[in-house]
């Protein structure tokens, strides 16, 4: 069964404004029917737009006193809703509910700061626990990381620190691994050239062409007789590429024949005899070298003893001696290139017990494959040790020569090595070693070469073998 619309309860007439009497139904006025006026609803839900409802009447003592809404958030934009936390109330004990005034320094738009939590009398938490401000991270705080590292220093800074110089950049600091810090550029070995000037004798030694590393060593140094007369000393040894370490091989095997011909010497030990000891204290010094544990000969089994050539010379006055083990050679290159040259030294290899069992000529023996095959050198599991010595009384000034096969491939032949030679090598050892070396780089650098020059003032004897 339908109803019938309810009369509207309204004071004026809809249509022309004017005032009504309770239970018209029809305007007196104009005759609008007043029967199609909606009834008024129960809630009556006002949206709010600049603080205000339009018309609005002013509101009772009993309803609740709603706070103006905000006209911005002070950015140009509207401000948002009040929340229900902004107005009084109360709970469903009657209690009143914490007040959540904004702080007085709160910005318009921002979220309240929170208060301790508040429990009622009923035990009932009445609000969210106070949040912290951070959570803590699982990774560490970026903020807290370190700072980057400041800029790449001045070109020289790295030096003036008293760190090694980039060769490449010149501006950054080398690492112990020989990388520049700054640029990354690898850094040459120390090993890869050595030069040395000690009084008047000159040594050089280069990595060469085709080696990845320096495998041989050198020692050169000046001392003096029990009567004072100078004695100079070169020792240059050549690491066995075939065996393990060969470069701490003619490193260690260098400095302990260097250092027994220095202590051997101003003794009064004649120099032949001090040459020989110190080719066995090289040879010890080597040996020492393959002492290791035995759970690191089982890891790499297949590890041999660590093995060099040696070859010396000690000039004293009017006194040549040389000494060697291996095919390093000693070469006389007189300061009157009219007269011949020599070679003082003969090879422990293949070619030369060729040449020396008559089986070969040493052309031939040198054009075979297997002609520096040594068959003598410093290691512990050299055959047997047999130093070889020799000392001579040249009657002219000149220059002695002592180096290793990476010259003399290139300058085998006496002759060809007194060509090699610089005219005033006596007078420019180092300048006369640096020729040599590029002689051999200039040839294809196949080896490492190492060369010593010693100059030879000879008192005015007759020359022969002492």
């Amino acid at each position: 069964m339908s109803q019938m619309p309810q009369q509207a309860a309204v004071s004026k007439c809809p249509s022309c404004e004017e005032p009504l009497e309770s239970g018209d139904r029809f305007c007196g006025a104009c005759g609008y029917d007043l029967s199609v006026v909606p009834a008024r609803p129960e809630d009556s839900p006002t949206v709010v737009m600049n603080g205000a409802a339009p018309g609005a009447a002013a509101p009772a003592r009993d309803e609740v006193d709603w706070p103006a809404a905000r006209d911005s958030d002070g950015h140009g934009h509207p401000a948002p809703a009040h929340a229900a936390a902004e107005l009084p109330g109360t709970d469903s004990g009657g209690s009143p509910l914490p007040s959540h005034e904004p702080a007085a320094h709160q910005e318009p738009g921002t979220e309240p700061a929170r208060e301790p939590a508040q429990e009622a009398a009923s035990g009932v938490r009445l609000d969210r626990p106070a949040e912290p401000d951070e959570y803590p991270l699982q990774a560490p705080d970026p903020r807290s990381a370190p700072e980057p590292p400041a800029a790449a220093p001045a070109a020289g800074a790295a030096g003036a620190a008293g760190g090694k110089v980039c060769v490449a950049c010149r501006v950054g600091r080398v690492d112990r691994d020989g990388y520049c810090e700054n640029c990354g550029h690898a850094q040459p070995r120390e090993r890869d050239h050595m030069e040395q000037e000690s009084g008047p004798i000159a040594a050089v030694s280069d990595r060469g062409l085709r080696h990845h590393r320096n495998e041989d060593a050198f020692s050169v140094a000046c001392t003096a007789l029990p009567d004072g007369a100078p004695a100079n000393v070169a020792i240059v040894c050549d690491g066995v590429s075939s065996a393990t370490r060969p470069d701490d091989a003619s490193l260690a095997a260098s400095r302990a024949a260097g250092e027994s011909l220095l202590g051997a010497l101003p003794r009064g030990t004649h120099p032949q005899q001090a040459m020989h000891d110190a080719i066995l204290a090289a040879s010890h010094a080597v040996n020492a070298l393959a002492a290791e544990p035995a759970t690191a000969l089982q890891k790499a089994p297949h590890q041999n003893a660590p093995a060099c050539t040696l070859v010396g010379a000690v000039v004293t006055a009017g006194l040549l001696v040389v000494g060697w083990v291996g095919d390093s050679r000693v070469y006389w290159v007189p300061a009157d290139r009219t007269t011949p040259p020599a070679r003082l030294t003969e090879d422990d290899s293949w070619a030369a017990q060729m040449v020396a069992a008559g089986l070969m000529n040493e052309a031939e023996a040198y054009a075979d494959e297997r002609a520096h095959a040594i068959t003598g050198w410093l290691g512990a599991d050299a055959y047997e040790l047999e130093p070889h010595t020799a000392s001579f009384k040249p009657d002219r000034p000149g220059v002695v020569v002592v180096c290793t096969d990476g010259l003399w491939n290139y300058a085998e032949s006496a002759q060809e090595m007194a060509e090699a030679v610089p005219l005033d090598a006596a007078v420019r050892p180092l300048h006369g070693a640096r020729v040599l070396v590029g002689h051999a780089l200039d040839g294809g650098g196949h080896d490492n070469v190492t060369v010593a020059l010693l100059p030879f003032p000879a008192p005015p004897q007759g020359a022969g073998s002492a």
